[in-house]
């Protein structure tokens, strides 16, 4: 099925109209069944028509998580850029500074983070040392 804008050259009437296929409105437009409801003028053509695009019925929840989405990133930016000002960045060697800052007894003015695996920090909890993950995004504008 296709919907074609057709509009009337006598009275200036738009309407629209369903038809099977592109070739069945020439088809009909040759046998002159293509009229204008108003006037019955066979003096009809297509006009110019944007597509309609189909909106699910979900949008504004889809909206909403969007918004959702934006309001916790920028969270998460905020909270990197704290760290990235006030620790120290130690890479991959997290685990093996975090066991020398807690087993050395170090006094350190600034925090570390970098990244651990999921065993390193297994490991490092049940030796007692304390970490937190946190989630590390790139600040990508599309």
């Amino acid at each position: 099925m296709i919907k074609y804008r057709l509009i009337c050259k006598d009275c200036e009437t738009t309407f629209d109209s369903w038809f099977s296929s592109s070739k069945e409105y020439e088809r009909l437009k040759k046998k002159n069944f293509v009229n204008c409801h108003i006037c019955n003028s066979l003096s009809v053509e297509k006009t110019l028509m944007s597509p309609t695009v189909l909106m699910p019925k979900n949008v504004s929840k889809i909206d909403s998580q969007i918004q959702k989405y934006k309001k916790t990133k920028k969270v998460i930016l905020k909270y990197q850029q704290f760290i990235k000002k006030n620790f120290d960045y130690v890479g991959k060697n997290f685990a093996y500074e975090a066991r020398s800052l807690h087993y050395k007894n170090k006094k350190v003015s600034k925090g570390i983070y970098g990244t651990a695996t999921k065993e390193n920090l297994k490991e490092l909890k049940e030796e007692g040392i304390e970490t937190e993950i946190i989630p590390w995004i790139k600040d990508i504008i599309n």
